[in-house]
């Protein structure tokens, strides 16, 4: 926190010990050993104890010095509470003989890998499914343990955890995404103080924010007023790893705002207006690049730092600056010690010039051509 009090100021054992001796009459002997020395002592240390107990009051007394179940009290005494972990979602496809019913709650599963003892992750089917003439069946699934764990790579989901006849094979094309972590103490404190400094009042555009940041995986929420005119509003989101939130996310967030889409109130929103909840948009860049080498580095390495620095560098401009600007996708290559020098570097084709992301949308990485 900030500058102590002066009754908490260099309240140390010694400095305590020595004011205490201080004030003992000059004719007694205060020297360590002393009777006088071994009777102030123990004191002094619990008084210094006590004073760092007394710092730490201070600390969980404030929002921006409170963690964990302080912070939670601290906040709820203006209604933002700590969001919960929130389960991945995607679609898996089964491989088997025609007609063979997989149904709603079969568990499938990624592989555990014993040499780095990561373990399985398991998913559940959301309903019955039946194999086509193809020998092929899509069913949505939901990871059994909320959390970012749940987020996992296309083709990884293939254990068949529970046991279905006629099934021979299980896949998950695509990733699984919007799992989220339970709320991060930076997060619900970011919430807090959004609330307190930009209070949302009849229905303006900081508290359909603060709505829509209520619900479990919500990262990045941004609120077009008169969106199909008067009356109207649209609320794009992002999940927590600053892409497109998926179809559990949005379904959340709209049955809480506005249930019924038809101005009458039933949710969150103010009676008259309609509120429209979507995912935003996805805008894939397309980077291309030659590159100079230090010694040593191996090309597929570099390009899976370049990979994440670009992938970091958009989620901190995510619904926050409308610009992808050439020169920071630039500053990743050169950060990397491995790279040397660039030439050539292109952004969907275009060189030298900044990506701007219209509302409703945003930047995500789409493919790295890299050569040298």
């Amino acid at each position: 926190m900030g500058e102590l009090p002066l009754y908490l100021e260099d309240q140390t054992e010694e400095n305590i010990l020595q004011r205490m001796l201080a004030r003992v009459p000059s004719d007694i002997d205060i020297s360590e050993g002393s009777f006088m020395w071994d009777a102030a002592a123990p004191a002094a240390f619990m008084l210094s104890e006590a004073a760092l107990w007394a710092q730490q009051m201070l600390n969980r007394g404030f929002a921006a010095t409170a963690y964990g179940d302080y912070l939670d009290l601290r906040c709820a005494e203006h209604g933002v509470v700590r969001r919960e972990a929130a389960p991945a979602a995607g679609t898996v496809i089964f491989t088997g003989t025609p007609g063979s019913l997989i149904p709603s709650g079969t568990i499938v599963a990624t592989p555990a890998d014993e040499i780095s003892g990561e373990n399985s992750i398991d998913f559940a089917t959301n309903r019955d499914v039946v194999l086509g003439e193809d020998g092929l069946g899509s069913v949505p699934v939901r990871a059994v343990v909320a959390g970012k764990n749940g987020n996992v790579p296309g083709g990884t989901i293939t254990v068949m955890t529970s046991s279905v006849s006629g099934i021979s094979a299980v896949t998950n094309e695509i990733e699984t995404r919007g799992g989220a972590d339970i709320e991060s103490d930076e997060s619900l404190l970011a919430r807090f103080l959004e609330k307190v400094r930009s209070p949302g009042t009849s229905g303006n555009k900081a508290q359909y924010r603060q709505w829509a940041f209520e619900q479990p995986g919500v990262g990045g929420v941004q609120v077009q007023s008169l969106w199909k005119g008067p009356g109207t509003v649209g609320i794009y989101l992002l999940d927590s790893e600053k892409r497109a939130a998926g179809s559990e996310v949005v379904q959340a967030v709209q049955h809480y705002i506005d249930p019924t889409q038809d101005g009458q109130g039933q949710g969150a929103a103010p009676a008259g207006a309609v509120v429209t909840v979507m995912a935003a948009e996805e805008v894939p860049l397309n980077i291309s690049v030659k590159l100079t080498l230090a010694g040593g580095s191996i090309l597929a390495n570099v390009k899976t730092m370049i990979e994440k620095g670009i992938r970091d560098y958009l989620k901190t401009v995510a619904f926050t600056d409308p610009l992808v600007r050439y020169t920071r996708i630039a500053a990743v290559l050169l950060d990397l010690s491995s790279i040397i020098d660039y030439a050539d570097l292109t952004i969907n084709g275009v060189s030298n010039t900044n990506l701007e992301i219209p509302q409703g949308k945003v930047a995500v990485l789409g493919t790295v051509n890299v050569g040298e």
